[in-house]
């Protein structure tokens, strides 16, 4: 069996700070302390290799027993984690003040304990706890009926029920709001955008739903965030990306009038900036789209954004952007300098970014290249993305890649390879129900191109263009264009054969 990398994982992504902090509650602890070894062991390797930890410790008991040690070690590590960020979410703080209401509670203490209530039910109804409040109400009624027993009738039960009541209701209703919104996501997350009668359906069912067609349907702050926020999506996914943008910036509005809930949201605020940059970038907003990009870099390290996941998602999506808009403008040398130190860091980030982040990166450091006119490197990135074996993940990008690959073989003049490829394409397409006519007619036009000689291509050339133009007006088949614009290239094409002329 391959051991297990989830030690090194975990020590990996650890910062300087987190790593001091588990040495010095390390060093506050009686006995052998074989982990802090085993722990300086794998912190300094680049990958994990569980035979050279055992030639380290070669002879020692406790080696004897790695399994369990690696298991005791990743459980300390965990436990100076909790220590480490115990006051700085406000989660961590409420359990850990309900915690302190059940010790005093169960000391008698009910002065003591209606003092510390008071104090985390209002972080509770500021940051919309909700599940916290509801657990906090529980305890309040607790107390009122120690309060009867003294004789104390200074509070009104009735007034608490409708409280809790109240409470109960947003509950619900955030809850349903996260289920639209999972149901919008899933159809970006596994077909990107609505082309398919299944995923419009999804979409149309979404809509409509009252609590997202409907006014003041939103119970609390938080729900108001995720219903423009999967408003929006539905917006995107219709091609509508101007009343996206809209919606977005609604999302972005409300967390930033409520900093307290932005900080407790920090991934959330980052996804929506990063979804209304990409609705700016499609319209060719391209400085709008940089402002939010300077927006969203400058919220790196900051309360609530220098958590790990936070930083990962800003480099994820500010540098995919920027490759972006380096491509659709033509500013391949700036493309080409970002791609590459892009590369740099994406060794640092393994393990910790998304597979959808990691093809997103290939597919657009093959463009840069592309554009650039260097296709045997935009063949090696193109390729990490087609090499990849997943089933479910983001169908659009696998299809695009593929007719990408196509115009890259034809750059390479690989037209014995095409033939194959172009065949296929097609089967793939045909097989995950994708061969849409804009997808058949590129196939068609490259298996025209390749069989016909270089000097006749012409009118082949603009025949495609038109086709293509006509067929682009369709906002489901408009999306194509966005990830490799081929009429881009079908004029390049026509330049060079009038150059030649």
């Amino acid at each position: 069996m391959k051991p297990s990398n989830e030690l090194f994982d975990l020590i990996k992504s650890l910062s300087k700070s987190e790593k001091r902090f588990f040495k010095l509650q390390s060093a506050l602890q009686s006995g052998d302390k074989n982990y802090v070894r085993l722990f300086d062991t794998i912190d300094r390797m680049v990958e994990y290799n569980e035979e050279h930890v055992k030639q380290v410790f070669k002879g020692e008991k406790f080696i004897r027993h790695l399994p369990s040690e690696k298991n005791h070690l990743y459980k300390l590590i965990l436990k100076a984690l909790r220590s480490y960020y115990g006051d700085t979410s406000i989660s961590s703080i409420l359990k850990q003040e309900i915690k302190n209401i059940e010790i005093l509670y169960n000391r008698a203490l009910f002065d003591e304990c209606n003092k510390f209530l008071i104090r985390a039910k209002k972080l509770a109804v500021q940051y919309e706890k909700f599940y916290y409040l509801f657990e906090l109400i529980n305890w309040e009624k607790t107390l009122l009926e120690e309060a009867f027993e003294d004789g104390q009738f200074t509070k009104d039960l009735d007034l608490l029920i409708r409280e809790e009541q109240e409470v109960i209701d947003k509950l619900r209703n955030l809850a349903a709001y996260h289920v639209l919104y999972s149901k919008i996501n899933y159809v970006f997350r596994s077909g990107g955008y609505a082309r398919t009668e299944e995923n419009r359906a999804i979409v149309e069912e979404i809509v409509n739903h009252p609590l997202i067609k409907g006014k003041n349907t939103a119970l609390s702050r938080r729900a108001a965030s995720i219903c423009y926020y999967t408003q929006a999506f539905c917006n995107m996914a219709n091609g509508d990306f101007a009343t996206a943008i809209t919606k977005f910036s609604r999302v972005r509005d409300i967390l930033d009038e409520h900093q307290h809930l932005r900080v407790d949201l920090a991934k959330r605020y980052i996804r929506t900036l990063a979804n209304l940059i990409q609705c700016q970038i499609t319209l060719g907003q391209h400085d709008q789209a940089r402002e939010n990009i300077f927006r969203m870099r400058a919220m790196d390290g900051q309360d609530g954004f220098n958590h790990t996941d936070v930083q990962v998602s800003i480099f994820r999506h500010a540098g995919l952007a920027e490759l972006e808009i380096s491509r659709l403008t033509g500013d391949y040398v700036k493309g080409i300098h970002d791609a590459e130190e892009l590369m740099k860091l994406l060794s640092e980030y393994e393990g910790r970014l998304h597979k959808e982040a990691g093809l997103h990166f290939y597919y657009q450091f093959a463009c840069v290249y592309f554009g650039a006119g260097q296709y045997n490197k935009a063949l090696y990135w193109i390729n990490k993305v087609l090499n990849d074996n997943e089933n479910t993940l983001r169908q659009d990008l696998y299809s695009y890649a593929r007719l990408f690959n196509l115009a890259i073989h034809y750059e390479l003049g690989n037209f014995d390879l095409l033939e194959y490829t172009i065949k296929s394409t097609l089967r793939y397409l045909q097989k995950r129900e994708r061969d849409f006519p804009l997808e058949k007619t590129i196939i068609d036009y490259f298996k025209k191109l390749i069989r016909t000689p270089q000097q006749d291509r012409a009118p082949i050339f603009r025949s495609f263009r038109k086709e293509m133009e006509h067929l682009s007006k369709s906002p489901e088949n408009e999306v194509v264009l966005r990830y490799f614009d081929l009429v881009k290239w079908i004029d390049f094409k026509l330049e060079k054969v009038s150059a030649v002329k």
